[in-house]
């Protein structure tokens, strides 16, 4: 079969046959980790390329060598578009449909989309982390060798969050024109607050209204019986550094009533597992499009 070398000098490159160039796109993720890749093909020819210059701007050039319509977006444009990227990473298909016309090469956003993934890029939204200064990050650390060996087995993960009704964070497919959801101006937020562990779940508890400590203490006072009944004498609290929380009012109460409170770092909402519960529930809840809500 065939050889592909990544060598230290640059010579020109054949024609492969259809099963060649299977077999090449088949490893285009992995070629840099490779020095030597052989695939099956019925071509004897041998490919090599530079190793200090090669890119995935090559290998889509390489790739194009053979039968098909030549690629639109090759060699100085394809790297154009990389640096438009790293200068601009929210840069529009618009915006860089016109430097490339700048440029004298006129292809479709779709084409610019194709080219881009095949050079490995992707545009998302930035997953949200929370602002950490060194004090906090040591802080982390320490707090998880400190629990590394943990029997999490009773301690129960409480917190709040919101549900919106006419959320529109889900995907849906659709054939033919995009599909439209109507956002009224006033959409309807509920908070919920509720705690799980590993023996069960808590009742949720709904509202509106604005949370204080003497609210939060209401909240802690109506949820104790079952809380007790789930975990019985021995379990532990946990709640984050919200200052409601951590009110003299609340530590009062939660000092009197639960046997332990787990101490959490700073600016550490990550760390609670409830969070991803909340995302598994909001998204079942926006699945079935609600338009309306009753007090749960």
């Amino acid at each position: 079969g065939g050889i592909i070398y990544l060598g230290t000098t640059t010579t020109s490159v054949r024609h492969l046959s259809g099963h060649g160039r299977f077999h090449i796109q088949s490893t285009f993720d992995n070629l840099f980790v490779y020095r030597n890749l052989s695939f099956p093909s019925k071509n004897s020819h041998h490919m090599s390329f530079s190793n200090n210059k090669t890119s995935n701007e090559t290998l889509l050039d390489l790739w194009n060598n053979g039968n098909g319509r030549p690629r639109k977006i090759t060699g100085n444009a394809s790297r154009a578009l990389g640096q438009f990227i790293r200068n601009n990473t929210s840069i529009s298909m618009r915006t860089l449909g016109k430097k490339l016309i700048n440029m004298g090469i006129e292809v479709s956003y779709r084409t610019i989309g194709r080219h881009l993934a095949g050079l490995g890029y992707q545009k998302k939204l930035p997953k949200a982390t929370p602002m950490l200064t060194e004090v906090h990050k040591r802080k982390r650390v320490e707090w998880a060798n400190k629990h590394i060996n943990e029997n999490w087995n009773k301690t129960l993960f409480t917190d709040e969050t919101a549900f919106q009704l006419f959320r529109n964070t889900v995907e849906r497919w659709y054939k033919g024109e995009r599909p439209v959801l109507l956002m009224p101006k006033d959409r309807t937020k509920i908070m919920v607050w509720g705690g799980f562990c590993a023996k069960g779940k808590t009742s949720l508890f709904c509202f509106k209204q604005i949370m204080n400590a003497e609210f939060y203490v209401e909240i802690l006072h109506t949820h104790a019986p079952e809380i007790k009944q789930m975990l019985g004498r021995k379990w532990r609290f946990q709640q984050d550094n919200d200052p409601k929380h951590t009110s003299r009012l609340a530590k009062t109460f939660i000092q009197e009533n639960f046997p332990e409170v787990l101490e959490w770092p700073s600016n550490s909402p990550d760390l609670n597992p409830i969070e991803n519960l909340w995302a598994i529930i909001k998204s079942n809840v926006e699945k079935r499009m609600p338009k309306k809500y009753k007090r749960c």
